[in-house]
């Protein structure tokens, strides 16, 4: 049957896009070429996050995001059964430290800005950041809490999202590739050319996280965005050591840096199954999949100095994925304006799960023409970052 919209791409970001739509009262198709959540959304750490954005347009879809999970997930609740929309929320709260006293100045200007914006940052010194999380290290200088930052996990979210998506007679096709779009006399899209034969649509949706740049060129709509390799260990299950996502203060200077070099900061939270994650590192360097012992070393000995008692824990295993990144650092959502009937909802490099929330009801706002929440402008896909030449 034809689909109103097939949306390319199973992660998060897709999901959350296709439910979205499919509440709006749209027939949705999704696909993917591996499986639902099976790409960059397997890897993430299920971040929910207001605490590592500056003010300004990201800031204010984290913040709508944040305040549209736990609404979505009782939505969903409501409608599939506590069961299928289990997704492991956890408004645990986020800590951002300073070990040093050149970092104690930089990490209070951040916050105050925050606040400007509306986020709750609570400046706090060592001996009650002691009090949150007291295996942290007594070399603490200063430290904000982040009372809205939240977890969850992040494959659940998304299988509850395309769980909606099918009960409301919408489909879900894994292991099917996207190899283009099909255009009619006018050049507008009319179905999207797949591994098995083209799936008739009024319109198709790139959400293919890392791999839209090559999506969008294969529909002959080319946009920058380039994959950002990060690598993240997980220890053994552990009694309760780390009570929130708890991350040094250079963090948000990994996070806005444009460097193709290898980047690492410290970040380090539980999970419901005890697991402890340590992350983070960011790296420009293509699709190559290779684990890096070194990376894992450096991320293992920034996490024990942050918290000495991991130290004689096991790790279990590590892993990595690949960041949709975008030059400006911001994400691409809309339409695109060089082909009538391709949008766009990537680009969220490592906040995707964090953002997806807010992203799928921005795109089905746009979609539908109805006034928004915020204003879509920044997100553009025909913004000169998006559109211009790729770096090297």
């Amino acid at each position: 049957m034809r689909a109103d919209v097939v949306v390319v791409g199973a992660g998060v970001v897709g999901a959350a896009c296709a439910e979205a739509l499919s509440a709006a009262g749209l027939r949705v198709t999704v696909l993917d070429r591996g499986g639902p959540a099976s790409g960059t959304t397997s890897a993430g750490e299920g971040n929910v996050l207001v605490s590592d954005k500056e003010p300004g347009p990201e800031l204010e879809l984290a913040k709508a995001s944040r305040h549209r999970w736990p609404e979505l997930l009782a939505e969903l609740r409501e409608e599939l059964g506590a069961e299928l929309a289990e997704a492991e929320w956890e408004p645990k709260g986020g800590l951002v430290v300073a070990t040093t006293e050149a970092g104690i100045a930089p990490l209070s200007a951040f916050a105050a800005a925050q606040r400007s914006a509306g986020v709750l940052a609570e400046e706090i010194g060592p001996a009650a950041a002691a009090e949150l999380e007291p295996h942290l290290t007594s070399a603490v200088t200063a430290a904000v809490y982040y009372p809205e930052d939240a977890q969850l996990q992040p494959v659940l979210a998304t299988t509850a999202l395309l769980a909606a998506v099918r009960a409301r007679g919408g489909t879900v096709h894994s292991g099917l590739s996207a190899l283009g779009v099909s255009t009619d006399a006018r050049g507008a899209v009319t179905g999207v050319r797949t591994s098995r034969g083209v799936l008739p649509c009024g319109a198709v949706l790139n959400a293919c996280g890392p791999w839209a740049g090559e999506f969008a060129a294969a529909a002959g709509a080319p946009i920058t965005i380039l994959p950002r390799r990060g690598q993240v260990l997980v220890t053994a299950p552990l009694p309760e050591s780390v009570r929130h996502k708890v991350y040094d203060a250079d963090y948000v200077g990994a996070v806005g840096s444009g460097d193709a070099d290898l980047r690492t900061s410290t970040v380090v939270e539980s999970t419901r199954a005890g697991t402890v994650l340590i992350g983070s590192s960011r790296q420009r360097a293509g699709f190559d999949e290779t684990v890096h012992v070194d990376v894992l070393a450096e991320l293992a000995r920034k996490a024990v100095a942050l918290f000495p008692i991991l130290a004689d824990v096991g790790v279990m295993r590590a892993y990595g994925g690949f960041r949709p990144y975008a030059p400006d650092h911001l994400p691409v959502l809309g339409a695109d304006p060089r082909l009538p009937g391709l949008w766009h909802a990537t680009g969220h490099e490592g906040a995707g799960i964090g953002l997806a929330a807010a992203t799928g009801r921005l795109v089905a706002d746009l979609f539908l023409g109805r006034e928004s929440f915020m204003d879509a402008t920044p997100f553009r896909v025909g913004r000169p970052a998006v559109l211009g030449k790729v770096p090297a």
